[in-house]
């Protein structure tokens, strides 16, 4: 598959909002029409050169504010990255991250059946219930505390919708590039252990006998609830070639000379490790990612 209809496909798998219309409390996408990733090596960084966002050479700062957005009445969504109507050629992806969608669905409504294919998803629920239904047989709901991964590969289809009727769900979704092609379409789905203050809890890695879910992809999450003027320090575990995506769910802190407040995302590469201290309570999501596709 070329890279274009290898982006286009994914796209196209979920959100895709260029035109909507509700039946039976869901949502049915079209195909949008994204630009695709230019064939390098090298595809991290928001398409470097990049004056707006990048602080220094290896950094880039994407206020909470700055993130493309859509309100389809019973979705109201945020897109750190260009995704659906949302383009912007310097907010493309961060390395394999491509999609950080911060989505909040009404009470009864969600995404109908639609398909993906070779993507790595990932979903985290902040507020509520997802219910969740694909082509693989699986049946069930995602609660905060609980992770859900798929690998689509070769072809999943899937809906997701809000379990419960009268309150608000609020997510994030996150999409990798995959380390392979064409895989055989996976789903797991973890509780995860109580959460520690002040420690990082790793909720996925490329290593199925590791903690977290696992995905194709030489990557790792971490999730970390610092208390206030605390500072934490995360150790890349593959600095060769990885960066960080650091995006902050709530609260306020110092990360490399700034100050992040909430659904702030702040990228770095070429480091070994980086700090966080804490102005206040904060939660915080810690993606460690591969800045080249491979």
């Amino acid at each position: 598959m070329d890279r274009k209809t290898f982006l286009k496909r994914g796209i196209a798998g979920a959100g895709a909002l260029a035109a909507t219309g509700i039946a039976a409390n869901a949502i049915e996408h079209a195909n949008d029409e994204l630009l695709p990733i230019p064939s390098q090596s090298q595809v991290g960084f928001n398409h470097l050169p990049n004056t707006k966002d990048t602080l220094k050479s290896n950094m880039v700062l994407h206020r909470a504010d700055s993130r493309g957005q859509a309100d389809h009445g019973w979705l109201k969504a945020k897109h750190t990255f260009s995704f659906a109507n949302y383009y912007h050629p310097d907010r493309m992806h961060f390395g394999v991250l491509r999609v950080l969608n911060d989505d909040c669905i009404a009470g009864g409504m969600g995404f109908g059946t639609h398909p993906h294919d070779n993507m790595e998803i990932i979903t985290i629920p902040l507020e509520g219930t997802v219910g969740h239904r694909d082509s693989m047989g699986n049946s069930g709901t995602i609660k905060r505390g609980e992770v859900q991964v798929m690998s689509a590969g070769t072809g999943i289809q899937h809906s997701e919708m809000n379990h419960e009727q009268h309150k608000d769900l609020k997510l994030l979704q996150i999409w990798l590039f995959p380390n392979k092609q064409s895989v055989t379409p996976r789903y797991d789905q973890l509780v995860l252990p109580a959460r520690k203050d002040n420690e990082f809890q790793q909720i996925l890695s490329p290593n199925s006998d590791d903690a977290g879910v696992w995905i194709h992809q030489n990557a790792w999450f971490h999730m970390i609830n610092l208390k206030a003027a605390h500072t934490a320090q995360y150790n890349l575990k593959s600095p060769s070639g990885n960066g960080v995506y650091l995006f902050v769910i709530s609260g306020t802190l110092d990360i490399e000379g700034e100050t992040l407040r909430d659904r702030d995302g702040l990228g770095i590469w070429s480091v070994n490790e980086m700090q966080l201290t804490s102005q206040t309570d904060a939660e915080v999501l810690i993606m460690e990612v591969p800045m080249s596709l491979s």
